[in-house]
């Protein structure tokens, strides 16, 4: 059943007409109304649950494209099929080839120029490791948070110590997403959910568990390092509700 504030129209969910842009609506509201609307459209695709932590086999440059080919050990993709998403490093590609035989199972992927100029990808090499995350069955737990594999811009890594047991790693994001990073709130890392822990005017941190650097690459996450960032699509739908119905209402 829908929210009194959607309707169905020729098959496609609207927000109603009868519900004007009124400045005083309760953010949380709106934030329902987009939440609603991600999951109608099936925009989720991926937790930021790493599955496996894989290793780059070979590169091959098309022009500014990159064929990538990784090595992912054995049983990872024993029900994989062509044309399916697997997240790499934090980014959305289409598997466009795999083999199963061997012990070295392995698959490829290619990258156009809007990738490459949009992610971390250049930087690869052979022998570079990336996490993985095949895409979730809607049945799945959401373990983690809505990750798309949508990149949103490169980070650097500015300053990586240890506190205790656990270890503290601190980003600095492209200026324009850090309306976006909220303490407390959720961000995608080379494809790894986190929480914030804290923020300042042009950087953020996170407190990263031993666990989770054991089992992806964020034990690689030391200083001038680039890192993939996605941010958190709901707080982006907000945005862009809020500016364009203000501007254009």
């Amino acid at each position: 059943m829908l929210p009194h504030f959607v309707r169905r129209d020729s098959g496609a969910t609207k927000v109603s007409e009868r519900a004007p842009y009124d400045e005083n609506v309760n953010c949380t509201m709106r934030i329902r109304i987009f939440a609603f609307t991600i999951l109608q459209f099936k925009y989720l695709m991926f937790t930021g649950l790493i599955e496996r932590v894989g290793q780059i086999d070979n590169i091959t440059s098309v022009g500014e494209s990159r064929r990538i080919t990784i090595a992912v050990g054995d049983n990872y993709l024993h029900d994989a099929q062509l044309g399916e998403s697997i997240a790499v490093g934090g980014v959305c590609l289409t598997v466009i080839e795999y083999s199963n035989a061997g012990e070295n199972h392995t698959f490829a992927v290619e990258a156009v120029e809007e990738t490459m100029r949009r992610t971390s990808l250049g930087k690869l090499q052979i022998g570079s490791r990336v996490n993985l995350e095949r895409a979730m069955l809607a049945t799945a737990r959401l373990g983690g948070h809505i990750v798309q594999g949508h990149v949103d811009g490169v980070g650097n890594v500015v300053k990586s110590h240890s506190e205790g047991a656990g270890w503290w790693t601190t980003f600095e994001p492209p200026f324009a997403l850090m309306k976006y990073i909220v303490e407390k709130g959720s961000i995608c890392i080379d494809g790894v959910s986190l929480t914030v822990a804290n923020t300042s005017y042009n950087k953020f941190s996170v407190a990263l568990i031993p666990h989770t650097r054991e089992v992806t690459t964020a034990g690689e996450w030391e200083e001038g390092k680039t890192v993939n960032l996605e941010v958190d699509i709901i707080a982006k739908y907000v945005d862009r509700l809020t500016t364009w119905t203000r501007d254009n209402g």
